[in-house]
């Protein structure tokens, strides 16, 4: 018997359906392929579009770096493929060159050779790659190019996106808000239509959270399943990978990213990766599937808007035939952050204080606390302590979806975060579900919330990093509703190890019984129906 609430959430039912625009920039990138193929839209004449968005956008959240001028020399070559091409030709370049034609947006840290590598480090500004980072080779390979470059925090790592290299990415739903980190520039961007895909990373909530924020789609590979750049691809909380507005986009962009990658010894063989995967037919798929749903994976303080939002979206997917039963999660924010921070202290921090040695004086003051929290765990607790404490939650997931074919979560417990804080001092989340800095007086910087529940790491607000600590499962987050703050929600759908297409397919049927159009709304209106 199901434990799910049937009521209608009130965020759900308040929200306006509308109509997405039909300029270019705005089409996915399953779209923009099928305009190419019927030769109703012009590679150039596409990336012109996106070209122009960034102009016209891009001061008010600031999400992109640089715009890489050499794409128009790939937008012009898959102009003249597509003009000429026959019916065989596209049948050939669908299976060889699936990306033909589509601009990317890539993260800053992900390398392209010849450009600027800082990982938004002021000491690093001179720092030129001297090759492409493995995911940029494959989508080169599949047809696709970078056209753009988009923010992140140092060294990624942060759930905001800011840093004195950059400044301040914005939320394109609220520009007060933090559009997430460290895949904060590729989330705002998708947002506001500069780009049908980007690439991301996520080492601890770094796809995720960003794409909770911004109302689109973030998938977290398990380890092994997509190439990173060493010697930290050693790292098995991390995982590169795509950002897209749909879910079909989504798995697009990861089928060209993933394999045994020369560069990368921990990448795996992927045959068949999502080989038939049919987003169209997958809420008629659902009937008989098994969804275990935990609004608060234990004890993190979830805000009543983003658990009315999850729990409408169980109850779709129990309306369409799945069964849906709720369960419960032994684990505390605390133990999780005290876990991975062990994990961090031992491997990031030490990489981290490598590279920055010297320069402290530049950094940006998350990155001076995120190396001596790191570092201050790490020195109670040793590498072994680490890896017990991580045996056990692994243990304690798998005995929990025992019999389910997913997890249903949500994204974050907290709504939204201040877009130019840095949470040195903990987080206090406001009635308003924004999570705030407490100033050096213990008032609440900001205005909109009242004092309520106290963390004492912003860290422990997110509900991403169990599953980086239970590495090898999938999880695919797809938005879930509006936030009381004017953000959008998001849910995570978790797999079992290695289990890709079962996240997708519900991710997917969530996508189509709540539809969602994946644009702010500065231009374009998009809300849950």
């Amino acid at each position: 018997m199901s434990n799910v609430d049937p009521r209608p959430s009130v965020a759900a039912s308040a929200a306006v359906p509308t109509s997405p625009t039909t300029e270019p920039w705005a089409l996915s990138a399953t779209e923009a392929l099928a305009a190419f193929r019927s030769k109703e839209l012009s590679p150039v004449d596409y990336l012109e579009a996106l070209i122009g968005r960034i102009t016209a956008e891009d001061e008010r959240i600031n999400a992109v770096t640089e715009v890489v001028e050499e794409a128009v020399t790939s937008a012009r070559e898959a102009e003249t493929f597509y003009t000429n091409a026959t019916d065989d030709d596209l049948a050939e370049a669908a299976a060889a060159r699936p990306l033909l034609g589509l601009p990317v947006i890539a993260k800053e840290k992900h390398a392209i050779a010849g450009r600027g590598l800082t990982q938004g480090l002021l000491h690093e500004r001179d720092t030129i790659a001297e090759h492409d980072a493995a995911i940029v080779s494959r989508i080169r390979s599949a047809g696709g190019y970078i056209h753009a470059r988009a923010t992140s925090p140092e060294f990624s790592c942060a759930t905001i996106t800011h840093s004195p290299m950059w400044g301040v990415t914005r939320n394109p739903w609220n520009p007060d808000l933090s559009a997430g980190g460290s895949s904060g520039g590729s989330g705002s961007a998708l947002a506001s239509g500069f780009a049908p895909l980007a690439t991301a990373s996520d080492i601890a909530g770094s796809t995720r959270l960003p794409a909770a924020f911004t109302g689109t789609v973030g998938f977290k590979a398990p380890y092994g399943r997509i190439p990173g750049a060493q010697p930290l691809a050693a790292d098995w909380y991390r995982g590169d990978g795509p950002m897209a507005r749909t879910v079909a986009d989504a798995a697009l962009l990861a089928k060209v990213m993933v394999g045994v990658d020369p560069s990368d010894h921990a990448t795996i063989a992927s045959p068949g990766f999502l080989d038939g995967f049919d987003p169209a037919a997958a809420v008629d798929r659902l009937r008989g599937r098994k969804v275990a749903l935990c609004v608060r994976l234990g004890d993190f303080p979830v805000g009543k808007d983003i658990e009315a939002n999850t729990r409408a979206v169980a109850s779709a997917l129990e309306s369409a035939g799945a069964r849906v039963e709720e369960i419960e999660l032994p684990w505390t924010a605390e133990r999780i952050f005290e876990t991975a921070f062990t994990h961090f202290g031992h491997l990031l921090a030490p990489a981290m204080r490598a590279d920055t040695r010297g320069h402290e004086d530049t950094l940006a003051d998350y990155t001076l606390r995120f190396m001596a929290d790191a570092e201050a765990v790490a020195a109670r607790r040793t590498f072994y302590d680490g890896l017990v404490m991580e045996a056990q939650i692994q243990a304690e997931l798998a005995a929990a979806i025992d019999g389910f074919d997913v997890l249903l979560a949500p994204t974050s417990a907290v709504a939204g975060l201040e877009a130019d804080a840095s949470y040195l001092d903990g987080i206090t989340i406001g009635t308003d579900g924004v999570g705030r800095e407490r100033g050096a007086d213990g008032a609440i910087a900001g205005s909109g919330g009242t004092a309520g529940v106290r963390l004492e790491h912003y860290w422990q607000a997110h509900m991403t990093m169990p599953f980086n600590i239970c590495n090898r499962v999938p999880i695919v987050n797809v938005p879930s509703g509006m936030a009381d703050c004017g953000i959008p929600t998001g849910v995570q759908v978790i797999g079992h190890p290695y289990d890709d297409r079962a996240a997708f397919a519900v991710a997917a049927a969530i996508e189509q019984l709540r539809p969602w159009a994946g644009l702010a709304p500065n231009r374009s209106q998009s809300r849950l129906t």
